[in-house]
């Protein structure tokens, strides 16, 4: 059985910005130039968006066949076409191989990252070009709006999506039907729509990554988002530290209105709705509502108190309702599909998919998109592959910096808005990082804070001061210096926090605090009472001797050493030594060792002790 005809396929390259820094723009040019060569030319050539598996980029996918090849480099091209495109012989060293069975899976549709997942937002992503409006319409964007403006009443949009159930994505779940009849029933002659692309959680690149592959979604999702609630312009607030979304817009925005979607009279109705792309400040704080008004409106941002909400006074005075990305991309197809579908998945009180960014220690990385209501274990553990070299999950974080961190005892809890708060976390806007046994929980919980106190506003007096003393306590402790009291100081002051703070962002940050507190208190107690680190992680802890027997005099550790704390010679018999009083504890004699002889121990050659090699080398 010969393969389809050349003549069927397209060359789909991912031009994502993950795939572009690993250089899947020469990829693409170095196909096309190969293609030319092989005469070949009937063969379609196209870039796209975020594909999600962006750990396995850059990444080129042969249709129809759905060929899957991942991590591919420039110098793979010539023998990518001239053996499959060519020869109809798909070049299986390049297949995603199984990082259980170590066994190769040639379509992408096998592939467990992929086969586990309901793609609804993320549909179109990796398989249109996000630059020709053409590629968007065959898709099926812009049927709704058709929809809508030819035979639907704002009443009857946001009675539609209420019955769907959607809550906005942005975070903190609330009913977008709700928000969006606030302010269709405010009297102005100005009313604003919004688009929070303000992503700014470490970790985080869900919304970026459907701006750089479907743009014309989430302009679709604005306009009907404007009918509903009687606005006429919009603005699309995204980092500008997303230039390649900043582009994708840009162009996605101009064939828009040449195509009569946007501007006067939009898809030949009485309707009129434009829109302008805002480049943000670059301020997380700007990510909440008030805040990011307060930005467009030309003042720093900052969160204001509320009441008045934005949807009844907002940019400049006027009703306004903002919504995340991943909420305006489910608009049109709650409209194509109807309300009954989007509420049919998920959960009932957390109908539809949610869309993640898996991160951390997890064997694959990369945009997710699941029913609501899907367990932590098959997000982890099928999905995401489990955790590498053989090590045990220890918690995971959802929501960004201001989530909580949730331990492997709640690995079988179905994640969804309700679910996640009763373990003291957060859906966010997407955002899940995985940690294994080599994570320290209290400096994760550090770490998050130190963001968090970084990117507070400084308005309110229990975030701006309340975080820089938690962040105080939190480092005083992972550095040896931690107090018995300090665990009960952390919990009063924390709970203080979120209970007077002005805005989310402080009225979250010390979740991390609070979960880890509560699930790993141990290690803190270790921290303090014991004076180690369980987890190896905390360098004022640790301790790093070369085990004599098993060193085979190389002398790497000794050359990489940068205080030169390391004596001794290759010759025998001579032994390597490390003085612990010039030791800095970087790692790095550990790092080199290929032989186990460094041995890595907390408190002082406590009961937990790392040998070097590869296998172990998680620094």
């Amino acid at each position: 059985m010969t393969g389809p005809n050349e003549n069927d396929r397209t060359v789909l390259v991912c031009k994502g910005t993950g795939c572009v820094s690993s250089g899947s723009i020469a990829i693409y040019d170095a196909i096309e130039a190969e293609i030319k060569k092989a005469g070949l030319e009937e063969i379609n050539m196209k870039l796209t968006g975020c594909h999600g598996f962006c750990q396995r980029g850059p990444i080129v996918i042969i249709e129809p066949e759905g060929v899957f090849y991942s991590a591919v480099q420039e110098k793979d091209v010539p023998e990518i076409v001239e053996s499959h495109l060519k020869n109809n012989k798909p070049v299986e060293r390049l297949f995603y191989r199984d990082p259980v069975t170590d066994e190769p899976i040639k379509c992408y549709k096998d592939i467990p990252f992929y086969s586990g997942q309901e793609r609804i937002v993320l549909k179109n992503c990796g398989h249109i070009n996000p630059e020709v409006i053409e590629d968007s319409i065959n898709a099926g964007v812009y049927q709704a709006i058709k929809k809508v403006l030819h035979g639907m009443t704002s009443e009857k949009v946001i009675e539609t999506i209420k019955k769907s159930g959607l809550r906005g994505r942005g975070g903190a779940g609330f009913p977008t039907a709700v928000k969006w009849k606030f302010c269709r029933d405010e009297k102005a002659n100005q009313k604003y729509i919004i688009c929070n692309a303000d992503e700014g959680d470490p970790g985080a690149f869900m919304d970026r990554s459907i701006l750089e592959a479907t743009p014309h979604q989430v302009i679709e999702g604005m306009i009907i988002a404007g009918f509903a609630i009687g606005a006429t312009k919009g603005f699309i607030y995204v980092r500008a530290e997303y230039p390649l979304a900043v582009k994708r817009l840009g162009i996605a925005v101009s064939q828009a209105r040449e195509r009569g979607f946007l501007g006067d009279n939009v898809a030949g109705s009485d309707f009129s709705f434009d829109l302008k792309i805002f480049q943000g400040a670059g301020a997380f704080v700007c990510g909440e509502e008030t805040g990011l008004i307060a930005s467009i409106e030309g003042s720093r941002g900052m969160p204001r108190t509320r009441p008045p909400f934005p949807a009844q006074k907002g940019l400049w005075g006027r009703p306004t309702i903002i919504n995340n990305v991943k909420t305006l991309s489910y608009i049109p197809e709650i409209i194509n599909r109807g309300a009954d579908w989007f509420a049919g998945i998920g959960t009932e009180k957390s109908p539809g998919t949610a869309v993640f960014a898996l991160t951390g220690k997890v064997a694959n990385c990369g945009l997710i998109e699941v029913p609501m209501g899907t367990t932590l274990r098959d997000i982890i553990f099928k999905i995401g592959g489990g955790i590498p070299d053989g090590k045990k999950f220890k918690a995971v974080q959802t929501g960004g910096p201001s989530g909580g961190c949730i331990p492997a005892e709640f690995l079988d809890m179905k994640v969804d808005f309700d679910e996640l708060a009763k373990v003291g976390s957060i859906m966010g806007s997407g955002g899940m990082i995985v940690m294994d046994e080599d994570s320290c929980m209290v400096d994760i919980a550090r770490y998050f804070l130190s963001f968090t106190e970084d990117e507070s506003c400084g308005k309110c007096t229990p975030c701006r001061m309340g975080t820089q003393h938690v962040l105080r306590i939190l480092t005083n402790i992972t550095e040896g210096n931690g107090k018995p009291e300090d665990i009960d100081t952390l919990e009063k002051l924390c709970k203080t926090i979120k209970e007077a703070s002005l805005c989310g962002l402080g009225q979250t940050a010390p979740n991390p605090v609070l979960t880890t507190i509560e699930y790993f208190r141990d290690e803190y107690e270790a921290h303090i009472n014991e004076g180690r680190c369980p987890a190896l992680a905390c360098k004022a802890f640790l301790t790093y001797t070369i085990d004599t027997e098993a060193c085979k005099l190389c002398g790497l550790c000794k050359k990489e050493c940068p205080t030169d704390a390391i004596t001794g010679s290759v010759k025998p018999p001579e032994t390597f030594v490390i003085n612990e009083e010039k030791c800095i504890r970087c790692g790095m004699c550990f790092s080199v060792c290929p032989f186990g002889a460094v041995e890595k121990s907390s408190g002082n050659g406590g009961p937990q002790v790392r040998k070097s090699g590869s296998e172990n080398n998680n620094e």
